[in-house]
């Protein structure tokens, strides 16, 4: 294969290079996993500066119909996590789930479109 390194090598320990997702082409299977990198890029820059905001805005109004406040900006991003009511969080993770299922059923999503 192609040597990135004549110390090192092609390093490669899952295989991947000679994969060929479900049965599909290379071309499809490199598609595929270019598609993945470029969503996971995009989920952890959108995820660094969310880290960041949250880290010093405060929203001024009452978070649940209960009057309880968001988390303080004294409190970091994961002790402000932690602060939030778990049906909360749960549906955080639900809507990003239901987006990540719903981009995977769209028609010409993605690997069609050339992203």
């Amino acid at each position: 294969g192609p040597k990135l390194n004549p110390a090192v090598g092609y390093f490669d320990p899952l295989g991947v290079a000679d994969s060929a997702f479900w049965g599909k082409s290379d071309e499809f299977t490199i598609g595929w996993l270019r598609q993945a990198e470029i969503k996971h890029g995009r989920v952890a820059m959108a995820a660094f500066v969310g880290y960041c905001v949250q880290s010093n805005i405060h929203f001024p109004w009452a978070m649940t119909t209960d009057g309880t406040p968001f988390p303080s900006t004294d409190l970091s991003p994961p002790e402000q996590w932690d602060a939030l009511p778990l049906v909360a969080r749960l549906q955080i993770i639900l809507f990003v789930g239901f987006l990540e299922f719903y981009s995977e059923l769209t028609p010409a999503g993605g690997l069609e479109s050339g992203l």
